[in-house]
């Protein structure tokens, strides 16, 4: 049973273009399934979540992080009685356009890119699935829902200022609506995506030993969890005693939200999705509380996690890759592979070039990243370094 603010299939706003409906599948499962076999999908099992992808099998990638905050996220609509589907779509799309890296890929390639209108990841996640995926007879890229395209554009609220070309280019075909913001299934996914991200960020430390389980103990929200956890085992193992307290910080954060989503879905009392649209105001966040403590959090991950000696070491070792792949490409288009280069025959002056090449650079892999400079200019050391969470 779906509220009356959710997104409904039957009536949704379509696709780009037009196509028969499933027999036994809704327009928002279909998008699911679509983002799920896309080629970039898979590629987020190479591409970094905290970790370079190689440093070992326990860490999460951009591929488990993306599946955690689909199952948060899931659960989430479901108690809200929103579209699961949609909200799972739009969950397991959200990282796609993501650079190898991390976000200090992220930076180095939006810098080289500075004169020809930047780089921005959810705009490229929508390029994504809009052109670069061409698998399909009769169009370019996956032919989502126009709701799916809308939670990826705008998940993280309005979409105003200067936009990013991908964004302005789709956006003149097919209006998404930028300056509104999403429905409530995309605002779940973000939130999800939040939550995900946080919770993990945390095991992935401790495991790289990056800070303790005494200081962790220290900071609110988590604190309490552990004290908890210690009251009701004493004694309990090291590993033991750290995952239960921080799948009771996770939960936390989830019942947090909801609480927070269902007061202010209530006072809204929105009849339709495009009350959401119109509120004014995000229907799904933390508490102001749990904001305020989740951000004393956060600035303990940045210093002792983002911005560890180690990560400050692999942040330049890994720029460097992408700065010196990016002018190679530019100079020698040759050098990039058979299906990319009709493209390159087409594009119509520097700025359309180097839109190309960081297409083909944004999809690479770590590893794959790692290779080429290696093989093409001689590589940098990949050593066992963190790098920063995207």
């Amino acid at each position: 049973m779906l509220a009356p603010y959710a997104c409904h299939p039957g009536e949704s706003r379509g696709r780009l273009y037009p196509e028969d409906e499933s027999t036994f599948r809704s327009c928002f499962q279909r998008d699911r399934d679509r983002i799920i076999h896309a080629s970039a999908f898979r590629r987020l099992k190479h591409k970094t979540q905290v970790f370079i992808e190689h440093e070992g099998d326990y860490f999460r990638t951009r591929l488990t992080h993306s599946i955690e905050v689909a199952q948060v996220a899931r659960t989430i609509a479901g108690v809200l009685g929103l579209n699961e589907e949609l909200t799972e779509a739009v969950a397991l799309a959200h990282d796609l356009g993501h650079t190898p890296f991390g976000h200090t890929g992220e930076e180095a390639l939006d810098a080289l890119m500075a004169p020809y209108g930047g780089f921005d990841h959810n705009a490229q996640a929508l390029k994504i699935v809009t052109s670069l995926e061409r698998h399909y007879a009769e169009w370019d890229g996956l032919n989502l829902t126009w709701e799916t395209l809308e939670g990826i554009a705008k998940h993280n609220g309005p979409v105003t200022g200067d936009l990013p070309f991908a964004l302005t280019e789709y956006s003149a075909r097919h209006d998404l609506e930028l300056g509104t913001y999403a429905s409530a299934e995309a605002q779940v996914a973000a939130l999800a995506d939040d939550i995900a991200y946080n919770n993990h960020d945390l095991h992935d430390g401790l495991r790289a030993e990056l800070f303790s389980t005494d200081e962790l103990a220290e900071l609110p929200l988590v604190g309490p969890c552990f004290a908890r956890v210690d009251a009701l085992y004493p004694g309990l193992n090291y590993y033991r005693r750290r995952h239960e307290a921080l799948r009771r910080f996770f939960g936390l954060l989830v019942e947090d939200v909801i609480a927070v989503a269902k007061a202010r879905l209530d006072a809204l009392g929105p009849r339709s999705v495009a009350d959401i649209r119109g509120a004014g105001r995000a229907m799904v966040q933390f508490s102001p509380d749990v904001w305020a403590q989740l951000k004393v959090i956060r600035a303990f991950l940045f210093t002792r996690m983002y911005r560890a000696p180690a990560v400050v070491e692999m942040r330049v070792q890994v720029t460097q890759v992408v700065d010196e792949l990016f002018p190679l490409f530019m100079t020698q288009t040759d050098l990039l592979p058979k299906q990319w280069r009709k493209d390159v025959e087409d594009a119509d002056g520097e700025t359309a070039l180097a839109r190309i090449v960081a297409d083909y650079i944004a999809g690479m892999t770590d590893r794959f990243a790692l290779q080429e400079h290696e093989r093409l200019i001689g590589g940098v050391a990949a050593d066992s370094y963190v790098v920063e969470r995207g």
